[in-house]
């Protein structure tokens, strides 16, 4: 029974991540951003300046909302996760140093797909019976289009609530559990046969924070992914630029061989990696991945925003797929490619090959603070997943049931600290992709109220 699971879930989701698909995110992105005139590009540096220029000048958020800073916080707390790590290091291994020029291109037009998704969540949001903003994919489908597309919006809704177990809780905890582990017993604190005690303590714990932050609402999560995220992104890079500046005289062959093998992959992987069509859908299926451009589950959490210009927050979006994919990916791709490590072509990789990329550099001491950024990673990426379950279920049921959701939620960090979850990955990340088709429907028939809002935004700024 569970091998034909196995097989079904594995057809449905190469077509999920596969070339239809991409071709749907990429030629959406590609649309917006012809349409807006590049507008990731031309107000990247405006983009920056709202952004990062206003971190120290937030005001306090009114009651049913969070600042702009801590919903762009939240939503990068989903986004930037163990997808940054182990899906880098997975698109590099099947698909050569390439699909890191692929993962870029889907970037960029990710940022403008975002910067959509965004406007649209807090133009179309509304508040719930609690006074808190709720908005998303779910909403600009109903609210936008009308009610008789409310069964896409419910759809959306539905799929979002079956992905977060997997792909935003259970499969996070595992990779928390396997980096402490490996931090363990590389100090010899513990031995390989004392990791399933540890597990089963450490997904307790992880359960008890989970439910404390969830149940505080969505500003105690703003507040909590405020403090975490930027200091898990700082850990991170500290670390990835160290690797480079120790191998800095690598760093010419290591872009040589992302843009030659973008087109010529078989030339940079001695023949493993044979064809152009395998590096693109690897880079392009992780960036998607990671930046999550086009799924609009981003949104959800920037519709919680205190802002009353949606064109504002956006520029938030464009923000978020910058600082996930063009710094935090390329800062663990390079930091494969330049440490010498060793890469098994043609063969899946995940954290592993990331983590030995800093150790080949530092020496075993360095898994002790890959470790806490792994966690850190993983456990933003319980707290953002949380928050976008909560809205999907809240839109299918009301209010009534979060918190008991949170804390089912909450308890399945257990399982995931104690069981293998391979089959369970695979179906959370198809659902995860399946996510994106109504997200698209909506975006793109609704791109001209976007580039309303645009135009009247930029008139008066």
């Amino acid at each position: 029974m569970l091998h034909t699971i196995e097989t079904i879930n594995t057809a449905v989701n190469n077509f999920v991540w596969g070339i239809p698909a991409m071709i749907c995110i990429m030629g959406v992105g590609l649309y917006l951003s012809i349409r807006t005139g590049f507008i990731q590009f031309r107000k990247l540096g405006y983009s920056l300046q709202m952004t990062i220029g206003r971190l120290f000048t937030q005001k306090q958020a009114t009651e049913g909302s969070i600042t702009p800073f801590q919903a762009v916080c939240t939503a990068l707390a989903s986004t930037v996760g163990t997808g940054n790590i182990a899906g880098v290091a997975g698109a590099i291994a099947i698909g050569g140093p390439g699909a890191v020029f692929w993962m870029w291109i889907s970037a960029f037009l990710g940022m403008c797909t975002k910067f959509a998704e965004v406007i649209l969540a807090v133009h179309f949001r509304e508040k719930n019976e609690n006074g808190d903003w709720v908005g998303g994919p779910m909403y600009y489908i109903k609210n936008g289009l009308g009610k008789n597309w409310t069964w896409m919006a419910g759809l959306y809704a539905a799929l979002g609530v079956l992905t977060v177990f997997g792909t935003g809780n259970a499969t996070q905890v595992n990779t928390i559990v396997t980096a402490i582990d490996s931090a363990l017993i590389s100090y010899n604190i513990i031995d390989a046969g004392q990791t399933g005690t540890v597990n089963l303590i450490i997904g307790i714990l992880i359960s008890v924070m989970v439910a404390l932050v969830l149940l505080g609402g969505i500003k105690r999560i703003g507040k909590v992914a405020e403090a975490l995220v930027p200091f898990m992104a700082l850990l991170y890079v500290v670390l990835g630029v160290g690797v480079i500046v120790l191998n800095i005289t690598n760093l010419p062959a290591v872009f040589v061989s992302i843009f030659q093998g973008a087109f010529h992959p078989a030339a940079v992987t001695g023949g493993v990696v044979g064809t152009m069509f395998t590096c693109l859908t690897k880079g392009v299926s992780r960036g998607i991945f990671s930046n999550e451009a086009g799924l609009g589950t981003g949104s959800i959490a920037h519709a919680t925003a205190d802002t009353k210009e949606p064109v504002a927050q956006g520029l938030y979006g464009i923000f978020e797929v910058f600082a996930d994919t063009i710094i935090i990916c390329t800062l663990t791709a390079v930091t494969i490619l330049i440490s010498g490590t060793s890469i098994t072509y043609g063969q899946a990789a995940g954290a592993e090959l990331t983590i030995s990329g800093f150790v080949v550099t530092y020496g075993n001491w360095v898994t002790l603070f890959t470790a806490i950024a792994l966690v850190c990673f993983a456990f933003s990426t319980i707290l953002g997943w949380g928050l976008y379950g909560t809205r999907c279920l809240e839109f299918l049921f009301g209010s009534k049931v979060n918190k008991p959701f949170m804390i089912v939620y909450s308890l399945v960090a257990i399982v995931g600290a104690t069981m293998d979850l391979g089959l369970l990955w695979g179906i959370a990340d198809t659902f995860n992709g399946l996510m994106a088709i109504p997200n698209l429907i909506g975006l793109f028939l609704l791109s001209p109220v976007v580039f309303k809002l645009i135009k009247e935004y930029f008139v008066k700024n």
